[in-house]
């Protein structure tokens, strides 16, 4: 990764080069490429980058302050990412043309959302915020960019870690003056203190962050901070360790031993960041601490192997590319994972990209006096480089921009939606339109109540924290709360303006991929426990009414069911006097309706597939009508499925987002259809 750029010349410990660690950082690239590749997993090689960045960084720091050196930060700051992002803003806008050729525009606006975010190092943020599975074995569906989340923690701590040390050295200086501190206490003592409270800090937060929310956790910067600080305690010990040759040996060996097995043996899709991270991280110490052994069967032997230490140079080059490489072909060609010759072939290509971009970026720009005259001049080629990429990116995204502008600002009648597929759409001329919404922005096409819960709607279970509910008017006719998940929000698209028209206040209390019941095996605990407190909030808060899906949809057979323990959870309600709506599920497929309409059209066979393989001959709603007084069921298929067929367009408007999603397009087509079926199912006024 990017230790190779920002530290070639700090690679000193006691006073010389360690050319181990070269070969330490090519092994971990090696372990990451081979893991994406091949094995689809995390290998635990990031976490030995981490390590060896602050490692090196810290032993570049206390060199400098020892010897009086400069503390510019503002100078310190250019050259690191003067270094950095030139071979980064290369590859980025690789992707982007790649991005282009391959993908869907369907998928467009969130990779340029990424670019933005890679360029100002916030890359983790933005995935952990959009909960990203990092573990998913369908690469071709991840972002080419995606792997740009550690190299932005990398970036915030060459920001923060310089900052702490200039801190601590004016520290010093202050505490010596007052005498507050022994004149032995030296600065390395108090990195020491200042950076195991931040090791132990982060650790237990890494820890707890982990075992309640992991996908936010792996990419949260907070609970990465303790490999960092791991590596400069490691930094700080090293000049005072020892070992003799026999240690060296077999700390070296076991450390190795250790890397390599990382991933094999470890659960890391439900353990990594916290604690379980100690194994690679202490195994690349082990490593560290090893250095040099004096023998001929130490592990620094094959570290120091000449191949190995080439592939070191060009081990930021090698991660930058082999990721984008892998997602793009895998796209590409739509295959879900390489074959052992074909991963071959693409590890060939990033490699080959890898020694250019070394060759004829890295090195050039790297031995190019002119910038390193004048600190403005630094400063000038990073903003070459950022320019460089952004205005590409604004361009691109501009053009998204008015297009989606010129699709919505469409005539309503060339898009009628599901008024042309419903019981009176004979009446209906469909004619030829741009679809609605614009390919690139059925990224967006979610619906969102506008505030988050307030006053008496707020829950007092933490787990209900994501309350959303409608803007509040002064008299509330109806007051609905809807339970579920994802599918119970898209219906919400066609709920709230009914509600808005006649006084309702909505209120929605959702998590994804739990579908509301009573307790049942088919769910994991947490959206158990999520539903019972749904349950039990509405118990408390007694509104008019519940909003639920009642059936649930399946990619495969059986292609729709009940929902599991449906009647036992919405039975409360019912004996409390409130009325629950039960609405049937849309369709389920194992493919991307919108991106079929994109391949092939929306006439294609394979973006109209059959109701028969997509929704039950017999609503599994009717077998609970006339079970509870207050249940009222409501079934919207004839809108989602037409004589014979499931349309992925309809009325020139995409009906689905993904592979199971509704458009907040095509459910806002449906509100007179919507209303008119709710209040006859309901009897409201």
């Amino acid at each position: 990764m990017n230790i190779n750029a920002v530290t070639r010349n700090a690679n000193v410990a006691r006073g010389g080069f360690r050319p181990e660690l070269q070969g330490l950082r090519a092994l971990a690239v090696l372990l990451v490429v081979s893991y994406h590749v091949w094995l689809g997993r995390v290998s635990g090689g990031v976490d030995v980058f981490l390590l060896i960045s602050a490692f090196l960084m810290t032993l570049s720091f206390v060199r400098r302050v020892n010897s009086g050196g400069s503390l510019n930060l503002f100078r310190h700051w250019l050259h690191v990412f003067k270094r950095l992002l030139p071979a980064a803003v290369v590859v980025i806008l690789s992707v982007l043309a790649g991005t282009a050729v391959v993908l869907q525009p369907s998928r467009w606006q969130a990779i340029l959302d990424q670019a933005w975010a890679t360029l100002f190092y916030v890359q983790n943020w933005l995935l952990a915020a959009t909960a990203v599975d990092y573990y998913a074995q369908d690469h071709a569906r991840a972002s080419p960019l995606q792997h740009f989340w550690s190299l932005s923690i990398q970036g915030q701590v060459f920001i923060l870690w310089p900052i702490i040390f200039v801190a601590a050295a004016y520290a010093l200086k202050a505490l010596r003056k007052r005498n507050w501190v022994p004149e032995q206490f030296g600065y390395s003592g108090l990195l020491a203190v200042i950076f195991g409270s931040i090791f132990a800090s982060s650790l237990a937060f890494s820890i707890q962050q982990t075992s309640t929310n992991q996908s936010f956790a792996y990419f949260d910067t907070r609970t990465r901070l303790w490999e960092f600080a791991l590596g400069t305690l490691l930094a700080l010990a090293v000049p005072h360790l020892n070992p003799g040759k026999a240690v060296r040996v077999f700390l070296g060996w076991i450390g190795l031993a250790a890397i390599v097995s990382c991933g094999l043996v470890l659960s890391v899709d439900s353990a990594f960041p916290g604690f379980i991270a100690l194994w690679p991280t202490l195994a690349a110490a082990a490593v560290i601490i090893a250095g040099q052994s004096g023998s001929r069967v130490g592990v620094d032997r094959l570290l120091t192997w000449k191949p190995l230490m080439r592939l070191g140079d060009v081990s930021y080059a090698l991660y930058l590319w082999h990721w984008p490489i892998l997602v793009l072909w895998l796209a590409w060609t739509g295959l879900r994972s390489p074959t052992l010759v074909q991963g071959l072939f693409l590890v060939g290509i990033a490699l080959s990209l890898s020694f250019l971009t070394v060759r004829f970026i890295e090195k050039p720009l790297g031995a190019w006096h002119w910038p390193q005259q004048r600190t403005r001049r630094s400063a000038v080629v990073v903003l070459a480089c950022g320019a460089l990429l952004a205005g590409p990116v604004a361009v691109w995204q501009s053009s998204l921009v008015a297009e989606e502008r010129a699709v919505a600002a469409q005539p309503s009648d060339l898009i009628p939606g599901a008024a042309a597929i419903g019981p009176n759409s004979t009446a209906i001329e469909v004619p030829e339109a741009r679809l609605v919404p614009a390919p690139a922005a059925l990224e967006n096409e979610w619906f969102f109540l506008d505030q988050q819960c307030s006053d008496e709607a707020v829950p007092v279970d933490d787990l209900l924290k994501d309350c959303r509910q409608t803007s509040q008017a002064e008299h509330v006719a109806k007051r609905i709360v809807v339970l579920g998940d994802s599918h119970a929000q898209q219906f919400m698209a066609a709920l709230e303006p009914i509600a808005q028209e006649r006084g309702w206040e909505v209120i929605s209390l959702l998590r994804g991929s739990c579908r509301f019941g009573a307790q049942s095996e088919s769910r994991d605990q947490d959206c158990n426990a999520f539903n019972r407190a749904s349950s039990n909030y509405v118990l408390d808060q007694r509104p008019d009414a519940v909003f639920t899906v009642a059936t649930m949809t399946h990619a495969e057979e059986p292609y729709e069911t009940a929902v599991d323990g449906y009647l036992e959870g919405v039975r409360p309600f019912s004996d409390a006097g409130i009325d629950v709506v039960g609405i049937r599920d849309n369709p389920r497929f194992d493919f991307s309706m919108a991106e079929c309409v994109l391949d092939q059209g929306p006439e294609a066979e394979a973006c109209n597939p059959s109701i028969e393989e997509s929704l039950a001959a017999v609503s599994p709603l009717e077998e609970f009508h006339d079970t509870l007084e207050n249940l009222s069921l409501m079934d919207m298929s004839d809108f989602f499925c037409a004589e014979g067929v499931c349309p992925a367009v309809v009325g020139n408007i995409f009906v689905y987002k993904d592979d199971s999603h509704l458009t907040k397009s095509y459910v806002e087509s449906m509100v007179p259809m919507f209303r008119e079926r709710l209040l006859a199912a309901t009897g409201w006024q």
